[in-house]
């Protein structure tokens, strides 16, 4: 019976255990299923809070916010003397907020708004419907008067009206290529604008509020301001009264020799500063020609750092130093010129092929004879010429801050054969930038060393700290001092006795050279027929402290040479800059003032000059149609005056007639006073000051100077401060 009850237990348990086991499963695969849900729900969490979250919290933000951006307030840039070159205006943009709009009043609001803002209607109305976005901006830079004529419509929350700036270049088209110009959002385009567009543009701050589901704020909502950092001044080292004199002197070495272009610069050989740089034809930077990318292109191109060019005989200043310094030539070093030098078997030619017969350095300058520079630099070697090449900085930027500039083209010498190096010494075979020779030439003449170029003096924050200034230390010593004073001897003797006389200044001493170099077309052959002249000039030539470079391109007259197609006008700038920077005449010459020989003969005004104890350089002996200086000019006796008879002109049956006024002497008059005189002229007024008043003390055209109707003329006023007055003394009785 034990044995059976056991048997029976035994079944029993048998029988309940069978359905444990599939429970146990059901239940270890709900675990499993569960587990996976909660991994998929904590995947699903991550993807929505991690990666999701920044974008969905973007979109939750602009559903229940709105962010305004508060522009920052660009630079200014100033000359050396303070006067405002490129500052901002006040003007004002409409928004428009679709959804504060009701899509019944969408239409009649396009309407109404595209009629104020002169904007096609279609386009004013899918702005207006655009939901998506809560806030647009329809149009920026509107003037106050646009600006009342929008709010006057009174359209509702869905239009509003907001503060905004616009560059704007008070002096026009002064300084154009330099300052270059900015895009409708305040970003730098071209010239200092572009290059120095971190500094200038700031950061912007922005505004954030709370608002309800119509984008409306939220009266006690939360909100959010972070102020803007405006942008840093910039102060120039330039003066726009130079500006003034050498852009006149170049529009008028434009137009007399009717060439293609005409560029300059100015420069402190002192400290490296440039005091003015233009290039004409140029454009104004309120208004460039956008629609034109070619034109604009060109036009805002500054020519000065970005062409390379062979300078021809300019250079021969540079070799002279490099010459004179190593020993290879001094100034008892004595040429003889056929015309023609023998280098390797090939014939290279004198300017002046029947020759210059015997000479000494002097002379050979005073001549600009190639083969005497061919001598010095096939004397110093290709290593020692390099040398002193490298040193005045060729073949490599100047790094003066200059948009666009290049590094001129200097053929490595192990390219060099000793026909290269030969007219290397006479300025072919090498081209270099404006500024580059000019940088050279300030360091051939400034006691030997190089400085570095620079436009800006220093970087001003909104609370008047300079957190930049220029490095005006030299860079290294090129040649000895007294090296640099026989350059200066050498190149004073050619403005005295040479190819420079045409930049003789009374009562003060000139040093310069001139020079004349072929164009290339496009396949490298020689353009016939296509020439850049060019002169540099510095003064006084005892202390040097201004050197100015200016170079006429493609000049179409008969005499195309930089002794009548540049020097006249080098000689202009520098003796107005000379008075203007009060530097006192070293001496006393014999002056006689210029008479008016337009429309005369050559022969009446050759007569005419001789009486006077001047000189006549004619460009063509044909009736005279302009001269430089211009009739009332003093000149010092012995000095030249070009004569210049338009014959050489392309015909144009359409071409206007140009007239031709002097400029009033402007000192001491009232700017309503000065308005009328040069409107009565026929020519233009300006000023730097907003509201001008008191009395002209300064003008950007010295009196007497001939210039063409519609010129520009800057006057300068202040305001004195008003003296005691006398008591009046009875006049004695007759």
């Amino acid at each position: 019976m034990a044995e059976k009850r056991k048997k029976k237990r035994s079944r029993n348990a048998a029988q309940t255990s069978k359905p444990a086991r599939p429970l146990k499963a059901r239940l270890k695969n709900a675990l499993k299923a569960y587990g996976l849900l909660f991994l998929l729900l904590i995947g699903f969490l991550f993807v929505i809070q991690v990666i999701m979250g920044p974008s969905l919290q973007r979109s939750a933000l602009k559903q229940w916010t709105r962010t305004t951006v508060i522009a920052a307030k660009r630079g200014e840039i100033t000359d050396c003397s303070g006067r405002i070159l490129a500052t901002n205006n006040d003007v004002y943009k409409v928004l428009v907020r679709p959804r504060n709009m009701k899509a019944s009043d969408r239409e009649r609001i396009a309407a109404e708004l595209s009629a104020a803002l002169g904007m096609d209607e279609e386009l004013v109305l899918r702005r207006c419907s655009a939901l998506e976005y809560v806030e647009i901006v329809l149009k920026r830079q509107i003037d106050a008067e646009t600006r009342d004529r929008v709010n006057a419509l009174q359209l509702g929350s869905g239009v509003v009206t907001v503060p905004d700036t616009k560059r704007v270049y008070p002096m026009n088209d002064m300084f154009a290529q330099l300052l270059g110009y900015t895009d409708v959002d305040d970003n730098g385009q071209s010239g200092l604008e572009y290059t120095y567009n971190e500094y200038l543009k700031g950061t912007d701050g922005k505004q954030i509020v709370e608002t309800d589901s119509s984008g409306n704020p939220i009266a006690d909502g939360a909100g959010e301001l972070v102020p803007p950092i405006d942008g840093l001044d910039l102060v120039l080292t330039c003066d726009s009264v130079m500006e003034s004199y050498l852009e006149k002197a170049l529009r008028e070495a434009l137009e007399i020799n009717n060439a293609k272009a005409a560029m300059g610069i100015v420069m402190d050989c002192r400290t490296g500063a440039i005091l003015a740089a233009s290039s004409q034809p140029d454009l104004d930077p309120n208004s460039p020609p956008r629609n034109d990318l070619e034109a604009l292109a060109e036009l805002s191109r500054n020519r000065i750092a970005a062409d390379s060019y062979e300078p021809g005989s300019t250079f021969k200043i540079l070799t002279l130093a490099a010459a004179i310094d190593s020993g290879a030539a001094d100034l008892n070093s004595a040429f003889f010129c056929s015309g023609v030098s023998l280098v390797n078997g090939e014939q290279i030619h004198c300017w002046k092929h029947s020759g210059h017969g015997p000479e000494d350095l002097t002379q050979a300058a005073e001549n600009s004879c190639n083969c005497a520079f061919m001598n010095m630099a096939l004397k110093m070697g290709k290593e020692k010429f390099y040398d002193y090449l490298y040193a005045f900085g060729l073949g490599r930027s100047t790094e003066s801050g200059i948009s666009g500039e290049t590094s001129g083209i200097v053929t490595h010498e192990k390219y060099i054969t000793d026909n290269d190096l030969a007219r290397i010494g006479f300025g072919q075979s090498i081209a270099v930038t404006p500024i580059q020779l000019c940088t050279a030439v300030c360091a051939a003449v400034n006691g030997g060393e190089l400085y570095r170029p620079f436009v800006v003096d220093r970087m001003i924050d909104g609370d008047g700290n300079v957190v930049f200034s220029a490095d005006k230390t030299p860079l290294r010593r090129v040649i000895s001092e007294e090296t640099s004073r026989k350059v200066r001897s050498i190149l004073q003797s050619v403005v005295d006795n040479g190819t420079g006389k045409n930049c003789r200044i009374a009562g003060y001493n000139v040093g310069g050279k001139t020079g004349t170099a072929q164009k290339y077309d496009e396949y490298g052959r020689v353009a016939e027929g296509r020439y850049i002249c060019s002169f540099i000039g510095f003064a006084p030539a005892e202390d040097p402290r201004y050197v100015c470079l200016i170079m006429v391109d493609e000049p179409h007259v008969a005499s195309i040479f930089g002794s009548t197609v540049a020097a006249p006008f080098v000689k202009s700038v520098l003796e107005d800059i000379l008075q203007y920077g009060g530097v006192a005449p070293s001496h006393s010459d014999e002056t006689v003032a210029v008479p008016d020989l337009v429309g005369l003969s050559p022969e009446k005004a050759e007569e005419k000059l001789a009486e006077l104890g001047l000189e006549a350089v004619f460009q063509s002996r044909d009736e005279i149609t302009a001269q430089v200086p211009a009739a009332g000019t003093p000149a010092a006796k012995g000095s030249a005056v070009l004569l210049y008879t338009g014959k050489d002109e392309d015909p144009d049956d359409d071409k206007p007639i140009t007239e031709y006024v002097e400029v009033p002497d402007l000192k001491g008059k009232t700017p309503l006073q000065v308005y009328d005189m040069l409107t009565a002229l026929g020519l233009n007024f300006s000023t730097d000051m907003d509201d001008p008043g008191g009395k002209c003390y300064l003008q950007s055209v010295s009196k007497g100077t001939v210039v063409a109707k519609g010129y520009t003329v800057i006057a300068y006023f202040r305001i004195e401060e008003a003296e005691p007055t006398p008591a009046p003394t009875p006049a004695p009785e007759n």
